[in-house]
């Protein structure tokens, strides 16, 4: 069989007796949601077969069916040696959306709720040696409030900021085979400053635990101890220190054994930190040149087709001068967070809230399972550089008697991750932030530029601290009515006091550009010349590079999606313009940098 996507989904938690589920499956609509009522899986045949891993709703599914979609059902079998039976089989899912409820050989083996993490279930009491049914029967409702969706379309067409929706499973499906006695789990604290890796732990069953690191081939820290099963904790003396660097990457190789099991991972060695305005990476300063990605895909839609799609949109950001990027709106898969550890490539990990209910009376129990899951999963990634939990809270703040949300959702970040900073919400309002984080899509280089030089002088004469109630906040106000995402772009400044935190623009620009199409969107006018539209562009971001109290800009967005064409490449990756000037623009020194 022609397996798609089979190369490993988690290369920093690598097994070599392992099992790629992807391919072909039975595959049927549950549009009333009832296949487990209806015990689907005793069905002699399924109307219909998919290509796992990609969503009904995509081409490369093999079904193209982009309506709303309640629920689906899939089956397929697969087959175990008595050898691979001998110890534990693991079951796990890259991501499905959006409950999802998992029988092995008819028996119900675990539900998993949530669109965009990983999970997993021990099947090793329900698998047998030869043949075995794997059945999954799958809920999702992006019209609820009750989930989470990112940027998936909650009316019948894409529009807007929505596009197309995905349902069912959309990463990768494999087996694992462990032995009786294996390890479950391991985060990395990197401490370059003592040149030194702390690795925690979970195992199962007792054994010696074996960590040994290696730089380019030749071992430079070894460490073992014994365990009973349970939390563990050792610390590995490293005999060279290579830091991990921006534009660069490097990576240390890791191997974990305990007894007869062995996992292949590896770490970077790297400080993250903000020194008053600035921000530090291995302790000098470094301006964040980041882009919007939002990871859709024209025939996979959440999927990328190839693993060499997902190293494609780091060359392409790479190529226009941005160092990084926020990964928007959506839980990328590890492999693409991989590559950009590999490369040196920086990312912000978000979480897609759109589309959730946040003044639910129980929206915290529902949304910390799985932020908590991603946070969990992606921590040793060097790649990543902060957190950030919540994008655009439109109609939540309003309401200060429910703004407990956001501020539990921080103070828990900070709980599991000690290491990174975490901004509450990306623009709008915040409860508790460590960072100043706004979204300004002002279309006029000479007023943003004005605007944000106004703001930092402000903030000297106050001492860095700006009430929210001063002018500055409502100039661009939907109050004015001067927003809208059609028309002037001109986004509002949130209802936040200032007190001197570092200063983030984390989306901007998102200048209109099409060739040859009459239909889409983007913010402000289109530029009626290329040469206008560099013009745009560079007022706007030289604006941000000039200021000496922000530390990084993200421009909207890398690539366009469906109706929306403020891409600095096509859907299909190509370039609009010469990219090489965009490069220049964003290369230029930054104030911050000095």
């Amino acid at each position: 069989m022609n397996i798609p996507r089979a190369e490993h989904p988690w290369p920093q938690w690598e097994r070599a007796n392992w099992m790629n589920l992807n391919g072909t499956w039975e595959f049927e609509f549950d549009f009333g949601a009832s296949a487990i009522e209806r015990k689907l899986w005793e069905k002699e045949k399924f109307d219909k077969e998919i290509i796992v891993p990609f969503c009904p709703e995509s081409k490369l599914s093999g079904i193209g069916y982009t309506d709303f979609i309640d629920g689906v059902a899939y089956r397929r079998t697969f087959h175990l040696t008595d050898k691979e039976v001998s110890g534990r089989t693991l079951l796990h899912f890259g991501a499905v959306d959006y409950t999802t409820d998992v029988y092995v050989n008819n028996t119900h083996v675990g539900q998993h709720k949530g669109g965009y993490t990983s999970f997993s279930f021990d099947i090793t009491n329900y698998v047998k040696d030869g043949e075995n049914t794997l059945f999954v029967a799958v809920k999702d409702d992006v019209r609820s409030g009750l989930q989470p969706k990112g940027k998936q379309a909650h009316r019948y067409a894409s529009s807007g900021c929505d596009y197309t929706r995905t349902t069912g499973i959309w990463q990768t499906v494999w087996l694992e085979f462990v032995p009786l006695a294996y390890i479950k789990s391991a985060k990395y604290y990197a401490d370059p400053a003592n040149s030194s890796l702390t690795v925690t732990g979970i195992t199962e069953g007792a054994g010696t635990l074996t960590l040994k690191a290696e730089w380019e081939g030749k071992t430079v820290a070894s460490k073992s101890l014994t365990s009973k099963g349970g939390f563990f904790s050792a610390t590995l003396e490293l005999s060279e220190l290579h830091l991990w660097e921006a534009g660069k990457g490097g990576l240390y190789d890791l191997t974990l054994t305990y007894g007869e099991d062995s996992v292949k991972s590896y770490f970077g060695m790297r400080t993250t930190r903000f020194e008053g305005k600035k921000y530090l990476l291995n302790g000098k300063p470094l301006f964040q040149r980041t882009v919007l990605d939002q990871g859709f895909y024209p025939d996979g839609i959440y999927t990328a087709p190839t693993e060499e799609d997902l190293v494609k949109d780091i060359e392409l950001s790479y190529a226009a001068g941005f160092n990084g990027a926020r990964l928007h709106e959506k839980v990328f898969e590890p492999r693409f967070l991989y590559h950009c550890d590999r490369l040196g490539y920086l990312v912000w990990g978000e979480y897609p809230n759109w589309g959730f209910d946040h003044s639910l009376p129980n929206a915290t129990e529902i949304y910390m399972k799985e932020w908590h899951e991603a946070v969990e999963r992606d921590f040793n990634h060097p790649a990543i550089i902060g957190w950030c939990p919540f994008n655009e809270t439109w109609g939540y703040w309003e309401n200060k008697s429910k703004n407990a949300l956001l501020s539990s959702i921080h103070y828990f970040t900070k709980l599991l991750d000690p290491t990174r900073p975490c901004i509450d919400t990306s623009g709008n309002y915040h409860a508790s932030t460590e960072i100043y984080d706004i979204h300004d899509y002002d279309q006029n280089p000479a007023t943003f530029k004005q605007r944000w030089d106004a703001f930092t002088s402000l903030a000297k004469e106050s001492n860095d601290c700006i009430e929210a109630s001063s002018p500055f906040f409502w100039v661009n106000s939907p109050a004015n009515g001067n927003y809208s995402r059609s028309g002037s772009g001109v986004s509002p400044f949130f209802q936040q006091t200032y007190h001197g935190e570092p200063i983030f623009v984390s989306e901007y620009g998102g200048i209109q550009w099409v060739k040859n199409a009459t239909e889409g969107w983007g913010y402000g006018q289109a530029p009626k010349t290329e040469q206008e539209f560099f013009a745009r562009y560079k007022g706007l971001t030289d604006a941000l590079l000039d200021n000496e109290d922000i530390f990084g800009f993200c421009y909207t967005q890398l690539y366009d999606i469906e109706q929306e064409i403020n891409g600095l490449y096509t859907y299909e990756r190509a370039e609009k313009f010469d990219i090489n000037i965009i490069k220049e623009i964003n290369q230029r020194k930054a104030a911050i940098e000095k």
